[in-house]
This record gives structure tokens, C-alpha cells and sequence, in this order.
């Protein structure tokens, strides 16, 4: 029997669990295979899909009568079907997925030989793990605000999953919940601050046609109906959010256009923005943005930019719509997927810095390592402002951004 580990889903069981596809006899015969209807996940006794069939499109959490029966399997849905070695969907003896097959199309004898449950999912990973990470944060001493969703304390992190799903993961429990899907319309997301006025963090999201929209928060997790900001955003190559940049006390936005040039556009408080302002050009080397609050522990919002090189450069801010002279934080920051600067996650006041990896991270040596959850403790220091990365998961695989 294939034992398949938790995170090896995609690389390792992918090939062999859709096993030799074939067509069966034609579909006017609805035998075999044909006889699978649109809908249903359907499986057999016989592994050339021959034999006794047996057909759901709810999940199993045990197989009744067809308990380790199943030799061959169609699956006619949108969804995608976990198969598991034991009942209740437990993964420690392995599992594998079906992905949906076109008509007539069925694997014979899918890994794992044995099924004793199986369950509808949107996403591969959630075989094995929630849609969202895994995530948690220590209550910040500071007044709630950066970072801060539902207004506990606790940093907030928001999850889209690969079927374009949003969560909002709360750091004081980690249990995720659904704000929507659809989101995979959404070319850019950012957050941070306050732009409607009324004291709650808001979303920022760019759609595919360049239109760019706020979702008030609701200060409980959730967002209340977009307002739109404006159109033309495609000709932004980065967009990030990244508190109030001009001291006024309102939260501002920073965008680089596919030219190079950084604009930030001054917040009014009312969900929109005032005329935008150069802050300079160059910007096209820049692979990354993010807007992590005050990492330099004088009160002003400064900012992070990852070049192609792989350097990750600290631009503190002035608190008068610039940035002084940059500083060099590290290299080897191309193996980072995602950054998602949420305040302080480790309780101590100040703010810190988050990432996701990709498959250039390297673990003893050796590369391959993606989805693993950096934690990168902030000083306050401007000469050192990120202390040395702790590893703090390695389920955050198969995700579609986390800001």
C-alpha cells in the first residue's frame, strides 16, 4: 500500500492517483465508465471499471458496504475527491485525490489501493489541511490598530486559497472563516490602515480590468459592500498599503507604475485618495513592495522592496510623504513567495515581518522547501531592523497569497 505524506501531496502521489486513463466502450452504451452520470463520483469493483458501481456527490466519511472495494473511479464533478486509507478522512495511512475526469475517462487502481472515506473539496490541500495557513499571533501591548482586523490585539492575517476563496485566519484562535470567494479576480490585494475614517484596517484589491476598490471593514473580520476608488490601475506594476506615509494622520497608498516610478497617493480619510505625488523613479528593479509599519522605532511607516537580484532594501520613512537613505536587510530574498507584514505577531511591541516561501528556499542545503512560514522578529533599530528568520510551519503550500 502507497503511504503518501501530508505535505508530499503535489509532488508525490500526483501522477500515479489519475493512474492509466482510458476510454471505455462508446457512450451510447452508458456501460463502464459512460455509465458514471455528470455529477457523481462513481467507483467500481472491477479495475477496467467493470463490476459493481457505487455513486455519490456528497462526502463519505465511511463506505458502508463498499469499503475497500473500490479498484477503479470516475469523477464526473467540479470537485475535487479525497480518497483516504481510513474512515473520517484521517491522512496518517494516506490519501489521494481524484481531479475531474472527462467522460468516459477513469483511473484503475488508484493510489491508495484501499478507501475507506472519501470527501469533496475545492482545493488539493484540503485533503490534508484547511484552505487557509496555519496561523497564530501573541497579543501585541500596543494599542490595536496595525495589522489588526477584528480589534483584539492579536495580528490578523487574510488567506486567499487557490480556488480563490478569502479567509480571515484570527491570530487569537487561528480558526479561519469565509469572508467570499471569487477573489481570483483580483490581480493586486493590500492592506493597512484606516481609509473610510473610522478607525478599522480596510482592504485594498485591484481587479482584472484595472479597476481598484476598498472594503470597509467591519472591525469583526469581516468587509461591508466595495466602494470603488478608481479605474486605470493596470499601469501599476506593485501596489501596497502602507500607513500614513505624510504624518497628517490619515493612511496612504504607494503604487509603482511599470515605467519605474513610485507614486504614493495621500489618503483622505473618506475611501478615496488626493492627487498623487513622484516619490522617485528606478522602481522597475523592484520584484516586491510591503508595507510594514514602523520597523525602525521612530513612529514613522517605513518600507521594504525586494530587487531581482534578491536584496531586500529597508526605505525608512520620514513621516513626510519620502523615504531616507535605504538600507540593506539581506540577500537570497528570491526565495520568498509572499511577504504579509501583519504589525507585531510575537507580542513585543514591535512591528514584524512575515513570509512564505517558494521552492528556492533551502533546508539543511537543499532546495525544494516551498511553503514554509518565515517569522522575521522586528528590532525597532534602523541598523538592524529584522532579526534572524524563525521557521514557524511548513502547511502553507498550494496558496494563492496571504496579506
Amino acid at each position: 500500500m502507497r503511504r503518501v505524506g501530508r505535505r508530499g501531496l503535489a509532488a508525490a502521489v500526483a501522477g500515479v492517483l489519475l493512474g492509466a486513463l482510458a476510454a471505455a466502450v462508446p457512450a451510447h452504451a452508458a456501460t463502464g465508465a459512460y455509465a458514471c452520470p455528470k455529477g457523481y463520483f462513481c467507483g467500481w469493483t472491477g479495475d477496467d471499471a467493470t463490476g459493481s458501481m457505487m455513486k455519490t456527490n456528497k462526502s463519505m466519511p465511511t463506505m458502508g458496504s463498499w469499503d475497500n472495494r473500490i479498484l477503479a473511479v470516475s469523477n464526473r464533478t467540479t470537485s475535487i475527491v479525497c480518497r483516504y486509507v481510513d474512515a473520517n478522512y484521517v491522512v496518517a495511512d494516506g490519501y489521494g485525490y481524484e481531479r475531474p475526469d472527462d467522460p468516459g475517462a477513469w483511473s484503475s487502481n488508484p493510489a491508495p489501493a484501499t478507501t475507506s472515506s472519501l470527501k469533496f473539496v475545492k482545493t488539493t490541500r484540503e485533503c490534508a489541511e484547511p484552505p487557509y495557513g496555519p496561523w497564530l499571533s501573541e497579543k501585541s501591548p500596543v494599542k490595536a490598530g496595525f495589522g489588526d482586523i477584528d480589534r483584539d490585539g492579536y495580528a490578523d492575517v487574510l488567506s486567499r486559497d487557490l480556488a480563490g476563496r478569502l479567509w480571515f485566519v484570527p491570530g487569537s484562535t487561528g480558526a479561519g472563516r469565509l469572508i467570499g470567494g471569487g477573489w481570483n479576480s483580483m490581480t493586486a490585494m493590500t492592506r493597512h490602515g484606516d481609509l473610510t475614517g473610522d478607525g478599522i484596517e480596510d482592504l485594498l484589491a485591484r481587479d482584472s480590468a484595472g479597476d481598484l476598490w476598498i472594503y470597509p471593514a467591519t472591525g469583526r473580520g469581516g468587509y461591508l459592500s466595495r466602494r470603488f476608488v478608481g479605474g486605470g490601475w493596470n499601469a501599476m506594476a506593485r501596489v501596497t498599503a502602507g500607513g500614513d506615509l505624510t504624518g497628517d494622520g490619515r493612511n496612504d497608498l504607494l503604487a509603482a507604475d511599470r515605467s519605474g516610478k513610485l507614486w504614493l497617493y495621500p489618503g483622505t480619510g473618506h475611501s478615496h485618495f488626493g492627487a498623487r505625488r513622484l516619490v522617485g523613479g528606478g522602481w522597475q528593479v523592484m520584484s516586491a513592495l510591503s508595507g510594514p509599519g514602523d520597523l525602525t522605532g521612530d513612529k514613522h511607516p517605513d518600507l521594504l522592496a525586494r530587487d531581482t537580484s534578491g536584496k531586500l532594501w529597508l526605505y525608512p520613512g520620514t513621516g513626510r510623504g519620502t523615504f531616507g537613505a535605504r538600507t540593506l536587510i539581506g540577500t537570497g530574498w528570491n526565495a520568498m513567495e509572499s511577504f504579509f507584514a501583519v504589525g507585531d505577531t510575537d507580542g513585543d511591541g514591535r512591528n514584524d515581518l512575515n513570509t512564505v516561501t517558494n521552492d528556492r528556499y533551502k533546508i539543511g542545503g537543499y532546495a525544494g522547501n516551498l511553503g514554509w512560514q518565515l517569522l522575521y522578529r522586528g528590532t525597532g533599530s534602523g541598523k538592524a531592523a529584522l532579526r534572524s528568520p524563525v521557521q514557524q510551519s511548513g502547511e502553507w503550500w498550494e496558496l494563492n497569497g496571504t496579506f
